[in-house]
């Protein structure tokens, strides 16, 4: 059974993200696709898996996080304009039902992913 999912940690306070805006977009010739749109729970996951089963199609792919309001959220003095604000990670799906973890890490200063599992 495939599935893309993803959870965001918050390396500047040492903890899952919870509360983060997520959407992921398939990255359509014309424009980009909206497939979903959630938040992190306190876990800094999100309650289901993006795509699940069958959804997992091969493509480009567009994972957006809004991590500029989370650390607003949080009450953590930014900088205006915030040097990480929203971030966007493209990533291609090659094996069609296949699993895939797209994971965010992030402070106000930098980020990082890779493809978990």
């Amino acid at each position: 059974m495939g599935k893309l999912s993803t959870h965001v940690l918050d390396t500047m306070h040492g903890s899952p993200a919870a509360g983060v805006a997520v959407e992921l977009f398939s990255m359509q010739r014309d424009a980009p696709l909206l497939l979903v749109k959630t938040t992190t729970n306190a876990d800094g996951r999100t309650d289901a898996p993006l795509l699940k089963d069958a959804e997992v199609k091969r493509g480009k792919y567009r994972l957006v996080f809004h991590a500029g309001d989370y650390f607003k959220k949080r009450g953590v003095a930014l900088p205006d304009p915030a040097f990480v604000d929203v971030v966007t990670i493209d990533f291609g799906i090659a094996e069609e039902g296949g699993s895939y973890h797209v994971p965010l890490v992030c402070s106000p200063w930098t980020y990082s992913t890779y493809r978990g599992s």
